[in-house]
């Protein structure tokens, strides 16, 4: 019986959750499998996979094939080098020893490597919050420099009404300051006239001493 590693799709509608299974090549994709070998959680960054790393060597010792995605999980977990590792066992290259202090220092990098990814994203995410924050605020300020005209606006509009009231009292002074200016002009000719009832009297009174000087004559 021809046997395969490949993927089995579970979860929600645009999220996809896959099993790594051991199934008959015949069998439907989703339908039924020899043996679950673990998971892929393409969901998040980096990938979420937990394999049985020793029992997906025991399936590829056996003949089982991968699918081309299964093989590159495979691989990513050190499925593929233990394998090969112990292959060369088989063989007589090295001992069993030798093959499993390669495949553990072979993880110790990998693990390394996927650290430094894992950094490298929290510390591109930790970037871009701080450079949305001073987008933010620029935007921010930016609106705040734009309503400071108009709130000056509104003051100046509120304060008119108050200048134009107290224009009339200035016209009121000018009035004022115009009839005290024209007010002599007035009184001169009363002057004038009250003068000549005196003017007339004066002559008057050397005419009445010449009368009164012909009587006593």
């Amino acid at each position: 019986m021809p046997v395969k590693i490949r993927l089995q799709r579970h979860g929600k509608k645009g999220k996809p959750f896959y099993w790594v299974v051991a199934a008959d090549s015949r069998s439907k994709r989703d339908g039924k499998f020899l043996e679950k070998l673990g998971t892929y959680n393409p969901n998040t960054n980096p990938a979420t996979i937990n394999l049985d790393v020793d029992g997906s060597v025991k399936w590829l010792s056996n003949g089982a094939q991968p699918t081309d995605t299964a093989r590159a999980i495979l691989s990513y977990k050190g499925v593929m080098m233990k394998h090969h590792l112990l292959g060369g066992v088989r063989k007589g290259a090295f001992t069993e020893e030798q093959a499993e202090e390669k495949f553990k220092a072979w993880v110790e990098e990998k693990e390394k490597a996927i650290a430094a990814k894992v950094g490298g994203l929290d510390k591109a995410k930790a970037d871009a919050k701080a450079k949305a924050l001073e987008a933010e605020k620029e935007v921010s300020d930016k609106r705040a420099a734009a309503a400071l005209p108009e709130v000056e606006e509104e003051v100046i509009e509120e304060s008119a009404p108050v200048i134009e009231e107290a224009a009339p009292s200035e016209d009121v002074a000018e009035t004022t300051e115009a009839a005290t200016e024209e007010a002599p002009a007035v009184e001169e000719p009363a002057k004038e006239e009250a003068a000549e009832p005196e003017a007339k009297a004066e002559e008057a009174a050397p005419a009445e001493e010449a009368e009164a000087s012909k009587e006593e004559e």
